[in-house]
């Protein structure tokens, strides 16, 4: 069976990460997929958000790292998974994601299988990185790949 993780990642987090190494205890394949939506541009462009993320898998067979555009079911369904995966770090996440992995399941029938942040990790988002780096701030911690620092 194949999960899908889906995201902006930008950038890809050290929360990220471990969402994806804990999925791989569940599933055999993960693909990631880097959502790029063109009214939404990122801190960092697709193509270095997908460098950075296929250099972190590299040696690691069981990951597939891949960009998309359009709905994430429909870009799920299309490299072959069969679950989708979310991180949730809480209250307000859960609900986002709940009503998130609702739709999901009533447009497509694709289950999503929603893990909780670590607690050390809860406080990491990509937004909070982000503005962390506008404001010259070393983000080297909170950050997995080759992402400009």
């Amino acid at each position: 069976m194949k999960a899908f993780f889906a995201g902006s990642f930008d950038p890809f987090t050290i929360g990220h990460e471990a969402i994806v190494r804990r999925s791989l205890r569940l599933f055999p394949k993960i693909v990631i997929g880097i959502g790029y939506n063109e009214h939404k541009p990122g801190e960092w462009s697709v193509e270095q958000r997908l460098k950075a993320i296929c250099e972190i898998y590299a040696d690691n067979p069981d990951v597939e790292v891949i960009s998309y555009t359009g709905l994430t079911v429909d870009a799920a369904r299309r490299c072959g998974a069969s679950v989708l995966i979310r991180g949730v770090r809480g209250n307000i996440d859960f609900e986002y994601e709940r009503n998130l992995a609702d739709t999901n399941r009533e447009i497509s029938g694709m289950e999503t299988v929603l893990l909780i942040s670590e607690p050390d990790l809860a406080f990491i988002s990509s937004s909070m990185v982000r503005e962390l780096f506008h404001n010259g701030h070393d983000i080297s911690k909170y950050i997995v790949g080759s992402f400009p620092r």
